[in-house]
């Protein structure tokens, strides 16, 4: 793939990273919120995880990306 085209979806990957923070965040607060209520979280703490996990998935899939736009052509 192209400079361009690499460049695109490094954009890409920073729209998919940020959006995972702010889902992690929000996610975090729900949790307070299920704590105060004395509700249970189990269910919300697992979606926390998950979404954990995914933005650990897009900052790898960012950093690929940083390699290979520093690769010689």
């Amino acid at each position: 793939m192209d400079e361009t085209g690499e460049r695109a979806h490094l954009a890409q990957a920073d729209k998919h990273i940020a959006a995972a923070k702010r889902h992690i965040a929000r996610q975090k607060r729900v949790i307070a919120d299920l704590e105060r209520g004395a509700h249970e979280t189990d269910l919300a703490v697992s979606l926390l995880h998950a979404f954990e996990h995914t933005l650990h998935a897009f900052e790898q899939h960012r950093e690929v990306i940083l390699v290979r736009l520093k690769m010689p052509d």
